[in-house]
């Protein structure tokens, strides 16, 4: 497979060859699905919390006689059938969402991402992306030159400069391959990587 390898100005100077297995596999869109759904389960946090007819403030006295009103039998107010009751099922704060994803699985649905991307043009090759200070404005200008506005770069190292000059960047995302996610890799428009990085990617995908 061959990547477009990008200049200062966001345009194809030439081409790279890749490694098929990691950006030439066919889309696997039933993969790709359950992966993003499992990350993004697996990021929940069980904070939630709703009580059941035990916790709730009731009176135990019984709200009306039990025959000749013409009313359904009612015990006390504290009845899921009944407004401000208990949740019959309510969430817990311990509720776990995690699911569980096998590494082969993992590395294959990664790899059918960064194969479709590399298919639609959404992937690109940089040799290296490096800024002489922490500062967003050269960084900000460095990509709108390149005419990215919304961009993931994957980078082989992220120094501080680098770093301290993108995370201010709302629709910019700077990470080194390995907290590469299948979220934000279908999230931003344009991915960029680092030719350093390529041969990691096939180290972990592959």
């Amino acid at each position: 497979m061959q990547l477009e390898l990008l200049n200062d100005q966001g345009q194809a100077a030439s081409k790279l060859e890749a490694p098929d297995t990691v950006f030439g596999r066919e889309y696997n869109e039933d993969l790709v699905h359950q992966i993003v759904v499992a990350f993004q389960a697996n990021a929940r946090q069980g904070t939630r919390a709703q009580k059941d007819r035990e916790q709730v403030k009731h009176s135990t006295k019984k709200p009306f006689k039990q025959k000749g009103t013409g009313r359904a039998r009612a015990g006390m107010t504290s009845s899921p059938l009944w407004r401000g009751g208990g949740r019959i099922f309510p969430n817990s704060p311990e509720e776990n969402f995690a699911q569980k994803i096998n590494k082969k699985m993992y590395r294959a649905g990664m790899a059918s991402i960064l194969s479709q991307l590399a298919r639609e043009g959404r992937l690109a090759v940089v040799d290296s992306l490096k800024v002489e200070s922490p500062k967003t404005k050269p960084l900000a200008a460095k990509f709108k030159a390149m005419n990215l506005d919304s961009v993931m770069v994957i980078a082989d190292e992220i120094d501080e400069n680098l770093y301290l000059a993108s995370r201010n960047l709302v629709n910019v995302l700077v990470v080194e391959p390995r907290y590469a996610d299948p979220v934000s890799l279908v999230h931003y428009r344009k991915v960029l990587v680092t030719k350093a990085a390529v041969d990691k990617l096939k180290e972990m995908f592959a």
